[in-house]
């Protein structure tokens, strides 16, 4: 059972402690590395072997343990990851979107099942190639990396967030270029606002953040409460102010 440390969400916060100023993340400074050339990976995927797909919401890519035969590339539209137990229970892994790759496996099998939590489009690309083609690998290698990195930060929500700061991490995934490597903060003189549309249900959220659909409520609604969102639809999220948001993801 999850069971969530009460804090305050202004715990460890002074007065003034949002102040640009006195923030200090661990992306300060840091940069992307160069752009690489990846016209091997263009050229394949505007060739014939390479079929676009196109699925509506909820339909299924691969089931967990089918013959992983392929690889997806996520053209548009959103893909989620996720594994069962036996007894039902289901955690999401991964949402993946305009990009990324999913279908990797070194047994020959998949290991979770993929499902578009939209309307989307896939490039359904054949293993054997992208095998046979060292350009090709190094370019599914990238994405693996990327991949391995967004894991590695939701092993550390799973395991030591709490309830506020999982719900906050994932409505910052949601704001581009905010809260990541390069960041660099908002524009000066302007209104620090993001709306957030979401594409999934609160269920699916909670099995996301691996908590209950009563703590993600609960918890949207305190944010609500203390004017840091606005929740102007129930698929539509106001943040207020992004950086007092991203503030309370816990990586500062």
């Amino acid at each position: 059972m999850f069971i969530e440390k009460k804090t305050s969400f202004d715990e460890g916060y002074g007065a003034g402690s949002f102040d640009s100023g006195r923030h200090r993340s661990r992306y300060a400074g840091t940069r992307l590395r160069a752009p690489v050339d990846d016209s091997a990976w263009t050229h394949y995927r505007a060739s014939p072997r390479a079929r676009l797909d196109r699925h509506d919401a909820h339909s299924v890519l691969f089931h967990e343990d089918d013959t992983a035969s392929h690889l997806y590339e996520v053209v548009s539209g959103q893909i989620m990851l996720y594994r069962l137990l036996g007894d039902g229970r289901r955690q999401v892994v991964d949402i993946l979107g305009e990009g990324d790759l999913c279908g990797h496996s070194l047994t020959g099998l998949y290991d979770c099942t993929a499902e578009a939590l939209t309307l989307a489009e896939v490039r359904v690309l054949d293993r054997r190639d992208i095998d046979q083609s060292t350009d090709l690998l190094a370019h599914v290698n990238r994405c693996l990396l990327t991949r391995i990195e967004a894991l590695h930060s939701h092993a550390v929500l799973l395991g030591r967030k709490s309830a506020t700061e999982r719900v906050a991490s994932f409505l910052m995934r949601f704001v581009p270029g905010r809260g990541v490597v390069g960041c660099i903060g908002p524009e000066k003189h302007s209104t620090d606002t993001e709306l957030v549309v979401l594409k999934m249900t609160r269920q699916e959220i909670a099995d996301f953040l691996g908590l209950t659909i009563e703590t993600v409520s609960r918890v949207l609604s305190d944010l609500k409460r203390r004017g840091v969102i606005s929740i102007e639809r129930n698929d539509r999220i106001r943040l207020v102010d992004v950086c007092r948001v991203c503030k309370m993801t816990g990586i500062h």
